[in-house]
């Protein structure tokens, strides 16, 4: 095996990429980069809201699609569940199986480095977990058909190498039906500014009850941005915060400052963007340009379904800002 030939498994968590301060979708281009590629293998499902596309085309690093389509399988897995509800015996079969699938949710609790995520002791608890939910509902619809999706991206990576976004739960499996595949070097990789300016727009955007709104505001004004994570997606974040506590006129100054630079950003950002502004123009009794806002939202060729669904409900009526 030579290593032109040699496949790079990147391990993927979703949503939950959102939520991890040293391995996020900045970090998962930063490694990318390090492995000196001009394109990304895609084995990680086809959401077209995953953090990742957005941080991958921002930063000039195409996809190549290999994941199957795989809607069928989630409607066959509901339709099991919904026929053994039925039984006391499946009930039991279903505890068994939620239980599965909490332990491979507890074993990402907390903080998550690429070194934890490719380490022999996850994986091994990932792959337990995987073997008991088989064990509770079977290999086929209790699974999602994960055995005969793993073979098929098998299939599928033959005569690809250079690196692939694969969903973390199935890196065991790949790694046992490609031999030439390797998890990436952790000891000689460490996230970079790019990932620590993702990781500050993250949080900003899920705030607690417990956060130091200004200290939040004043880390992100003092930021310029990059390609991934630019300034009007750190003013995006920061109107989210004077939305929070009422300000709508700094929201606004934000928001409309954060519209006028949206050209060559992240695909997500202007639907986001252009829905928040709407909302903050309805707040403040401005209902003609909060409707522009709107339908500027949905005239978009691609947008988030949370701003799709905010600007349809602000052009039947009114958003009204409620701080109790």
């Amino acid at each position: 095996m030579t290593a032109s030939r040699t496949i790079v498994l990147l391990p993927d968590l979703g949503d939950l990429l959102r939520l991890q301060p040293h391995y996020n979708a900045a970090t998962v281009v930063e490694l990318a980069r390090t492995l000196g590629t001009d394109a990304v293998l895609w084995l990680s499902g086809p959401d077209p809201e995953h953090p990742v596309r957005d941080a991958l085309g921002a930063a000039g690093l195409p996809v190549q699609e290999l994941s199957p389509e795989w809607a069928w399988a989630e409607q066959e897995h509901q339709q099991l569940q919904e026929f053994l509800n039925q039984f006391p015996q499946g009930r039991e079969r279903l505890r068994t199986a939620a239980q599965a699938e909490a332990a491979m949710q507890q074993a990402l609790t907390g903080p998550l480095t690429l070194e934890r995520l490719i380490s022999a002791d996850l994986l091994a608890q990932l792959a337990d977990s995987h073997r008991a939910l088989a064990a509770a509902l079977d290999e086929g619809p209790g699974t999602r058909w994960q055995q005969r999706r793993l073979d098929t991206l098998a299939e599928r990576l033959d005569g690809h190498s250079g690196p692939a976004l694969a969903a973390l739960d199935d890196l065991p499996g790949l790694l046992e039906r490609l031999p030439q595949a390797r998890l990436p070097d952790a000891s000689s990789f460490a996230p970079g500014e790019a990932s620590r300016l993702r990781a500050l727009a993250d949080r900003a955007e899920q705030l607690h009850e417990d956060d130091d709104l200004s200290a939040l505001l004043d880390a992100l004004e003092r930021e310029t941005g990059d390609a991934i994570t630019p300034r009007a997606e750190l003013d995006y974040a920061a109107a989210g915060i004077r939305l929070a506590v009422g300000d709508l006129p700094g929201a606004r100054a934000l928001l409309e400052r954060a519209a006028h630079s949206l050209a060559d950003h992240p695909r997500s950002l202007p639907g986001l963007v252009l829905a928040r502004l709407g909302q903050v123009r309805d707040a403040q009794g401005d209902r003609d340009l909060a409707v522009r806002a709107y339908r500027a939202v949905l005239a978009l060729g691609f947008v988030p379904q949370v701003a799709r669904d905010t600007a349809e409900a602000g052009l039947k009526a009114a958003f009204v800002l409620d701080l109790e």
